[in-house]
């Protein structure tokens, strides 16, 4: 199959895409179908015609009745023409189906950490957060349950405490592996005090991470 690839710009003077929004590279909408079995009934229609296009989108049902869809293609790392003829076609199918969209509500999140040096927090986070570097550098989750972590060049660290950390919960018998992988890829391990509802580790720029689990919680 052959894309040509095409930018948000581009993408935004097309027409027929009214339910459709340029978010990180790809485009994304969702579709209230009106009810949970509806929904249900609207992904199988779209993963049929998905397996026909040989071109296959991300899907999730939220509850009520909310599909939400998003469309790029990996092989150009962006978007492509290919994403906009399945769009179109997920929005006759949605359209057919009596489902509306609601274009306006998808959002990403990505989490941005400041550092003087990314090389030596990198492997910290690739191994807390699962997940493989990117080319650019940023770590992404390849199953794509979190949000990826990019890195801020900065000249000096702000004195104050930082007022945020993370907390990632992963099933209780992932946390030692881990928190090991973590602890090899030079971080630090701040306090096991409250485990095993969490461990506090910390980057070597002291960026703090909680690895949590749902055992000895009190909420």
């Amino acid at each position: 199959m052959r894309y040509t690839r095409l930018t948000a710009t581009e993408f935004d003077a097309l027409v027929g895409v009214d339910d459709w929004r340029f978010l990180l590279g790809g485009i994304h909408s969702e579709f209230r179908a009106g009810s949970f079995p509806a929904a249900a009934a609207l992904v199988t229609a779209i993963a049929d015609a998905a397996e026909l296009a040989d071109h296959h989108p991300e899907i999730s049902v939220r509850y009520p009745d909310r599909v939400r869809v998003g469309i790029t293609t990996h092989v150009v790392g962006g978007l492509s023409d290919v994403d906009v003829e399945l769009a179109r076609a997920i929005s006759a199918i949605a359209s057919d189906a009596g489902a509306t969209s609601e274009p306006r509500t998808p959002q990403l999140l990505e989490i941005a950490i400041d550092t003087t040096d990314a090389d030596r927090i990198r492997a910290f986070w690739a191994a807390v957060w699962n997940g493989t570097v990117a080319a650019d550098g940023s770590i992404v989750d390849p199953l794509r349950h979190l949000p990826s972590i990019w890195f801020q060049d900065t000249d000096e660290h702000r004195p104050q405490r930082n007022r945020i950390h993370l907390d990632i919960t992963v099933p209780h018998d992932e946390a030692e592996r881990r928190i090991a992988a973590a602890l090899a890829a030079g971080g630090t391990l701040l306090t096991d005090q409250y485990a095993r509802a969490f461990w506090v580790l910390a980057d070597a720029d002291g960026n703090e991470v909680c690895v949590c689990t749902w055992q000895d919680r009190t909420r």
